[in-house]
């Protein structure tokens, strides 16, 4: 990963990481090698950015504890809490 000229910190499932302000959530997450972050209800397919533009749900987290939200469409900022599905055991 190239550095950070602008550095923030999130939480990503607990995991502390730097990353440039003004990504959005989704940026932030491929840039820190994670592709997949929630899975299909039907064969548990891995998900993660698919349009990149909010067309679809494929990039849906959960962010400062407000569920279903476009990873793709949100920035980041400082101290914000993002925790994906893959994070969670699945009933």
């Amino acid at each position: 990963m190239k550095s950070v000229e602008n550095p923030i910190t999130i939480s990503v499932d607990d995991a502390q990481l730097t990353v440039e302000a003004g990504t959005t959530v989704a940026g932030a997450l491929i840039a820190h090698g994670i592709t997949a972050w929630r899975s299909t209800r039907k064969n548990e397919r891995p998900r993660g950015l698919f349009c990149g533009i909010g067309a679809c749900f494929d990039c849906l987290v959960s962010i400062d504890g407000q569920p279903n939200q476009r990873a793709c469409m949100v920035r980041v900022c400082e101290g914000q809490q993002v925790d994906t599905e893959t994070a969670k055991e699945r009933p």
